[in-house]
């Protein structure tokens, strides 16, 4: 059984300092790492908020992604696919459905289709001159309209490998988006031909 959350905090502020600094993650230590060691020092481990805050659009009515159905460079029936703006990576995309669901509440059919729309996406997203990997996240705690990013790993740049990329993405200087629009345009025509749907 999972620790309660007053138990988690407890455990956690064990291995903290007396200001509820916890030590540098492993991950800074990796040469993927962005952020160089020294001087970089962890934010104070603040106690759990109960109960949590709601995410945006708990309720449908007030849901920006219902609102904005109608947006995207793709669509199916169940499905629309839009381009993230204002990256530092070559090329972001967020797959929604077009009804109100977040991961846990995705009816079965739904599932299956998403688990093929993703690998379908990931593979027209690596076919792209320039790009080595599609990195998928859900991750879910702004949002309660389920919603999968897709973000394009740049060639060569190993720096860029793992679980650091949505890091370096804010750090680096943004992506030019006509580039990005042409490249989101061939995402979105191969997901036609191979998966079907329309632009």
């Amino acid at each position: 059984m999972a620790m309660r959350p007053d138990e988690f905090y407890d455990h956690a502020i064990a291995a903290a300092d007396d200001t509820r600094r916890l030590p540098l993650a492993r991950m800074t230590g990796w040469e993927i790492s962005p952020f160089e060691q020294d001087g970089l020092r962890v934010t104070p481990l603040r106690p759990p908020v109960l109960p949590e805050p709601p995410r945006h659009g708990e309720d449908p009515a007030d849901c920006a992604a219902c609102g904005h159905r109608d947006q995207g460079i793709w669509f199916n029936d169940r499905w629309r696919l839009t381009r993230i703006g204002g990256t530092g990576v070559p090329l972001v995309l967020m797959l929604q459905p077009l009804d109100h669901h977040d991961l846990e509440d995705l009816p079965d059919d739904l599932a299956a289709e998403l688990g093929v729309l993703t690998v379908h996406l990931a593979r027209h997203v690596q076919a792209l001159p320039g790009v080595s990997r599609a990195h998928v996240y859900r991750l879910g705690d702004g949002g309660a309209h389920l919603h999968v990013w897709f973000f394009a790993r740049p060639e060569g740049q190993a720096q860029l490998y793992g679980s650091w990329l949505v890091v370096w993405d804010d750090l680096l200087p943004e992506y030019p988006g006509d580039v990005a629009d042409a490249d989101a345009a061939i995402v979105a025509d191969a997901l036609v031909a191979s998966f079907g749907g329309h632009r």
